[in-house]
């Protein structure tokens, strides 16, 4: 049977220090080996479990009472998990009762902040209190006033321009999980969006992708988003029109 040769092996190791990417598995015969095939099938059941996986909303409310806000437990139009994979224009819509909650905040903000499952409540879990550690106290230094945290079932990006909305807030930022890949089903994003307001399209949001320990850490995430809050404030805007040219930034 052929095999990876040492000196491919030693390549393909180095390579792998900077990809979390299936490269250079090998072969046996015209197969690849068996450890790879096992973890390729372990990391599909990795994927799906995260898109079937549940907000951890108790667990999730006891830690954000930390930030002392309100906050507001919300819920899509999509009923079930099942409903909410094939119809992704339920997840977009807040139920009814979630509207009538947020209807009765009667105050004008600068900021609110949701946070969504998305396609992977595994993500959110895992990642969004680290991110709301950092972030949370630069928007408060900088005098923004902060709408309630708003936790999410069923929810897609689109949700926040509703919650947004009926919170008269001036921006929605929503951290949500993203689409769980092959070597990724812990990532989460988040989405910048000025003056939210139902019937918004996809342009007219910035995005901030792959924040996780493997990927963007929390505080390269909470740096970026900062800066483009206050680059969207002072040119209040949000979206293509909004590009991040802060650079780099190490952490």
């Amino acid at each position: 049977m052929d095999e990876i040769k040492p000196l491919d092996d030693l390549f393909f190791a180095q390579l792998r220090e900077f990809t979390a990417a299936r490269i250079g598995l090998g072969r046996t015969g015209s197969s690849i080996p068996i450890k790879e095939s096992l973890a390729f099938n372990l990391a599909h059941a990795h994927a799906r479990d995260a898109v079937y996986s549940e907000l951890n909303v108790d667990k999730l409310g006891e830690t954000l009472a930390e930030f002392e806000m309100p906050i507001v437990q919300l819920h899509s139009k999509a009923a079930y998990r099942v409903q909410y994979l094939q119809r992704p224009d339920l997840g977009r819509q807040l139920d009814e009762t979630s509207a009538e909650i947020l209807e009765s905040y009667n105050r004008e903000n600068d900021v609110v902040i949701i946070i969504a499952d998305g396609l992977s409540a595994t993500a959110v879990n895992h990642n969004a209190i680290s991110l709301l550690r950092i972030l949370l106290p630069q928007l408060k230094a900088s005098g923004l006033t902060l709408g309630p945290l708003c936790l999410v079932k069923q929810g897609r990006v689109a949700i926040a321009d509703d919650i947004g909305f009926l919170l008269r807030s001036r921006m929605s930022i929503i951290l949500i999980g993203e689409r769980p890949g092959l070597s990724a089903a812990d990532s989460m994003g988040a989405y910048l969006t000025y003056n939210p307001r139902p019937g918004l399209t996809d342009e007219v949001r910035n995005c901030i992708s792959n924040i996780r320990p493997h990927g963007l850490s929390a505080k390269q995430a909470a740096i970026k988003i900062f800066y483009l809050v206050q680059e969207s404030f002072r040119r209040m805007l949000s979206g293509i029109a909004l590009k991040d040219d802060a650079g780099s930034v190490t952490g």
